[in-house]
């Protein structure tokens, strides 16, 4: 903000804008501006080192979404900061405006996921099917397959022959892979006493019959397990989505309030100005 040159006066002192507001916001954006940025170098380097591999599986690369996620953080929380530092109205609102669309859209795709959850569970089933087509294309799109079907103790996204969508498990008979009619290790069932993992548990497990295949893998489908952990971790979730609905509603509050007081700081200089270029006041 523009102040008056001369000698201070008690009333030029006064000002509308908190400095508890203003810095209180710049640090609060700061923060996440690291992250945002620790986000884009992790996503740019995992990108970098699969890059020649991993052209095919655009869509589904982790390190994309890790890209995209820093650099829609980077660029709301440099509004942020610059626009409270500087005391920027423009700035301040875009950081404001942006904040509050994605809190509506995050709260609409929550309550449109739960209305129509038979079409949700279908776009799901999509996506983890577009995933096991490139499980061999990318390294970190595998990794988090395998601990996904660990965690859960599941194959698949309905069932473990869902792993015929893949070029090397594809159970059809011309398929030349030695891993023709497989499934990948972290769907075999592993005793906790085994030291060392038999990464080929789960060759030719396709070929049987459920209740066989049963007795060396986890048959059931990942999708199925994760709608049941939802439903048995509610309360964990629930304090997810409010871990991170509190930063946004806290950051759409401040720069609301510190807009407001550059207004009436802005309203009060003009005031002044007008008021000291009168000669009759």
């Amino acid at each position: 903000m523009t102040r008056g040159r001369g000698s201070p006066s008690k009333e030029n002192e006064f000002t509308f804008i908190s400095p508890v507001v203003k810095y209180l916001l710049f640090f609060f954006n700061v923060i996440f501006w690291v992250i945002s940025v620790m986000l884009v170098v992790v996503g740019v380097y995992a990108r970098l080192m699969k890059y020649e591999a991993a052209m095919v599986c655009f869509t589904v690369d982790p390190a994309i979404l890790l890209m995209i996620v820093g650099g829609l953080m980077f660029l709301i929380t440099f509004c942020g900061c610059v626009g409270s530092l500087r005391e920027n109205i423009c700035l301040l609102e875009t950081f404001c405006i942006t904040l509050t669309v994605i809190f509506i859209l995050q709260l609409a795709s929550g309550v449109l996921g739960f209305v129509f959850s038979d079409k949700a569970r279908h776009k799901v089933t999509e996506v983890f099917n577009n995933a096991i087509k490139h499980y061999r294309d990318d390294l970190d799109l595998q990794n988090l397959i395998d601990f996904g079907q660990r965690k859960f103790s599941c194959c698949g996204g309905v069932s473990y022959l869902d792993w015929s969508h893949n070029m090397y498990f594809n159970c059809t008979s011309d398929n030349p892979s030695k891993e023709r009619c497989s499934v990948p290790f972290s769907c075999c069932l592993l005793s906790q006493e085994e030291g060392i993992i038999n990464t080929m548990c789960g060759h030719g497990m396709q070929d049987m019959e459920f209740d066989k295949a049963a007795d060396f893998i986890n048959t059931s489908g990942c999708i199925d397990k994760l709608v049941n952990w939802f439903h048995s971790n509610l309360f964990l979730l629930g304090g997810i989505a409010l871990g991170l609905a509190i930063p946004q509603l806290v950051g759409i509050l401040l720069s609301q309030v510190l807009v407001n007081q550059i207004r009436d700081q802005v309203k009060l200089q003009n005031y002044n100005q007008q008021h000291r270029s009168d000669p009759w006041s």
